[in-house]
Order: structure tokens, then C-alpha cells, then sequence
């Protein structure tokens, strides 16, 4: 399988587009990569280094000639994955076909081995003309992957292409070029993420810690790989994937019958949500005072992977243990209990696991294999997850 992207360089020109790519930063943070972002000095005539280092969290710097002792376009080139430049500028593209090094950022660019793509933005002259038609196309044959701009206003009055794409076209294309086999294309991924909320009354809830932070990695990672995504969120505050079908849901009773709905049209189902074990037996019509629930009758929620295994024709089923203790006998009995193709074990203890960017544990396959994963991101366990389950999908 081709290695996990995790570490990017946001390359900034200095072109008025450079405000965008303050966006595209942020958008980049969410799928949980890790960016350094290195513009150009002329950029920072659009966008400054303070807010550059506060939306990164990492000191930015554009000169050789700047911290010295670390030797920052080796370090930088040698630690990243990936060198994202947006926007592309003409003098930038021109520098970098006759292989200059008169910044940061052309420097780390030569001695970088990582995928380098390009996102032009330019007036329509410029992007029209020879030179940067013949640059363009020298940098492509140098292994450069270049993202065609959009068409539309530009800065003044003009019109035409040379805008930069929108930062969901640009994520999108991105994800074209880092997955050397879109290896999910024409399988439909559901996946279950958050945790069900039980109510008390109108006001109060039974509910749990999850943020739902680990089933939208998987549905991300599943919608770079080019899969048909519809994620049932139970009370997520995440900014949605892009290109992923929202399902709304609050109780198991919700979650459930979304379950009824997509299960059977689905290839994979992902249960990252952590479910309720129980629910009060009754509600309030309206809040209850203090002294009407100093005691709450719980009656239990159904199993619901267990149900859904039930009904379970050539579906791959994915589940998760929480526990407080890496529990393999209890795993390995959910496991086979639930009809299940893969779970995955985490010990939440610590308290380091929900709401948290990292995770570690043990995957656990239906044929008894465990592998077990050191601490990392949530995006990359997600791609595990998708990387275990790929030859069963397929």
C-alpha cells in the first residue's frame, strides 16, 4: 500500500490568492494532516507571518538565511510527505522550471524527493503565455502533478481563467494524486460516529464522551480513496466532509433506524459511534424538578451491530471496543458475538482517546490476527482500518 501522507508543506506565492490559502490550511488541519506552511517573502505582502504561525501553531520563515542552525530547507525537505504550493505564481513557476533557489521555499522544493503539486492562479495572459505554457509542461515532465485553474472574476475587472479553484476542488484533486489506486471507487462506505444521546426530558441526557472524531477520519479517508460516503452523525460538531452524504441522528432509537435504511445498500459499515447501553425507561413531557429523579430507571438499548450482523449479506462490518483496559478476551468475544469482520480495541483509561487527534490499540481480524497500533493520528488509523478490510471489500 502506498505510505500515509501526514506531514504537508503549504508553499504560498505572492499572488492576491494567498487569502485563500488561509482557508485551505485549516481545511488541510481537519483531515488531520500536520502542515508547515512556507510562503514566499512577495506573499507575505498578503498575508503575514503572524497569521500564518497563529493558524499553524509552527514558526514560519521564507530566507535560508533565517535559523541557520537548523538548516531548514534540508530539515523541512527530509520531514514532510508532500509540498503543497497555492497559489502557483508565474514568476514561482518560472523560478522553479529553471530550478533556482533564491527562497525558502524554492530551496526546500530542489531538495525535496516528497509529490510536489502546483495550484496556478494567475491573470489569463499570463497563464496563456508561452513561457509559462513551456514551463508548465517542462515541470510536469519533472514529475510536478499541476492542477488546471478555474475560470471566473479576477482581480479588477477581468474574467477568465487563471482563479484559484476552490479549496473543495483543490482537496479533491489533492486526493486524486496522493492515492496511487482510488481503491474504494464505486464502493459505498457507511459509518457510524459520535454517541447517541438518551433523553431524561427535554432539557437533560444520558450521553457519552465520544466526539466523533474517529468516524469522521474514516469517512475522510474512505472519501479520498473515492468511495461513496454517508456518514449517521450522532451529535458531532465537526465541519462535514466534503463530498459525504449527513445523516442526523441523537438517540440509538435514531441510529438504528438509519441503520434500517442504508445498511443493505452498503458494501462497508464502519460502527465508530459509540452507542448507549442503556436509555431511561421513562421521559418527562416536560423538565423534571430535582427531587423527581433522584433515582432513573434504565431499561437496555438493543444490541445494534449485533442486529444489523443479523441481516448481513456480502457487508464487511467494522467495529470498535471501548474499554478501560486492553481486553483482548473481551474483544475477541465481541468479535465473533457481533458477526464481525474486524474490531478494533482501544483503551480509554487514560482519557486520552475521545475528544483526543491521537489513538493507540490493537486491531483484531475475524481469523484471530491482531495487530497492534502504536499511537498515532486518527486519520492515519483510519486508512489502517480501510488498508485491513480492502481485500475482503474487493
Amino acid at each position: 500500500m502506498p505510505k500515509r501522507i501526514n506531514k504537508v508543506i503549504l508553499g504560498v506565492g505572492g499572488g492576491i490568492a494567498a487569502y485563500k490559502s488561509c482557508d485551505l490550511l485549516r481545511r488541510l488541519q481537519e483531515r488531520n494532516y500536520e502542515v508547515t506552511v512556507v510562503p514566499t517573502p512577495s506573499a507575505l505582502n498578503f498575508v503575514g507571518t503572524a497569521t500564518w504561525e497563529a493558524l499553524s501553531g509552527k514558526k514560519v520563515t521564507t530566507q535560508v538565511w533565517e535559523s541557520v542552525d537548523e538548516v531548514r530547507h534540508v530539515k523541512l525537505a527530509a520531514d514532510n510527505d508532500l509540498i503543497l504550493i497555492s497559489p502557483a505564481t508565474a514568476d514561482l513557476i518560472a523560478r522553479l522550471a529553471m530550478g533556482r533557489a533564491d527562497d525558502l521555499l524554492t530551496n526546500v522544493v530542489l531538495a525535496s524527493n516528497a509529490t510536489k503539486i502546483l495550484i496556478p492562479a494567475m491573470h489569463p495572459n499570463m497563464w496563456n503565455n508561452p513561457a509559462t505554457v513551456a514551463n508548465i509542461a517542462l515541470l510536469q515532465e519533472r514529475g510536478f502533478q499541476v492542477m488546471r485553474p478555474a475560470i471566473g472574476r479576477l482581480t479588477g475587472i477581468d474574467i477568465g481563467i487563471g482563479r484559484l479553484p476552490e479549496t473543495s476542488e483543490i482537496l479533491s484533486y489533492l486526493a486524486s494524486v496522493i492515492s496511487d489506486t482510488q481503491n474504494l471507487l464505486g464502493k459505498r462506505v457507511l459509518v457510524t460516529a459520535g454517541g447517541t444521546r438518551e433523553a431524561i426530558d427535554p432539557v437533560r441526557f444520558i450521553g457519552n464522551r465520544s466526539s466523533g472524531k474517529q468516524g469522521y477520519a474514516v469517512a475522510q479517508a474512505a472519501l479520498d480513496r473515492g468511495a461513496e460516503v454517508t456518514i449517521l452523525s450522532a451529535n458531532v460538531s465537526l465541519p462535514d466532509p466534503v463530498g459525504a452524504t449527513i445523516v442526523r441522528v441523537e438517540s440509538t432509537k435514531d441510529l438504528e433506524i438509519a441503520l434500517g435504511t442504508y445498511f443493505h445498500t452498503t458494501d462497508l459499515l464502519v460502527m465508530a459511534a459509540a452507542v448507549a447501553d442503556a436509555r431511561p425507561s421513562q421521559v418527562g413531557a416536560e423538565k423534571l424538578k430535582k427531587d423527581s429523579y433522584r433515582e432513573i430507571t434504565l431499561m437496555e438499548n438493543p444490541d445494534l451491530v449485533g442486529r444489523i450482523s443479523e441481516q448481513k449479506g456480502k457487508q464487511v462490518i467494522v467495529g470498535f471496543a471501548a474499554e478501560t483496559s486492553l481486553n483482548i478476551a473481551e474483544a475477541n468475544r465481541k468479535l465473533l458475538a457481533k458477526g464481525l469482520d474486524l474490531i478494533y480495541l482501544n483503551d480509554v483509561s487514560t482519557g486520552e482517546i475521545f475528544g483526543s487527534d491521537s489513538t493507540q490499540g490493537v486491531f483484531i481480524k475475524s481469523d484471530g490476527d491482531e495487530i497492534p497500533v502504536t499511537k498515532s493520528n486518527k486519520a492515519t488509523l483510519a486508512n489502517q482500518l480501510l488498508d485491513l478490510v480492502l481485500d475482503k471489500l474487493n
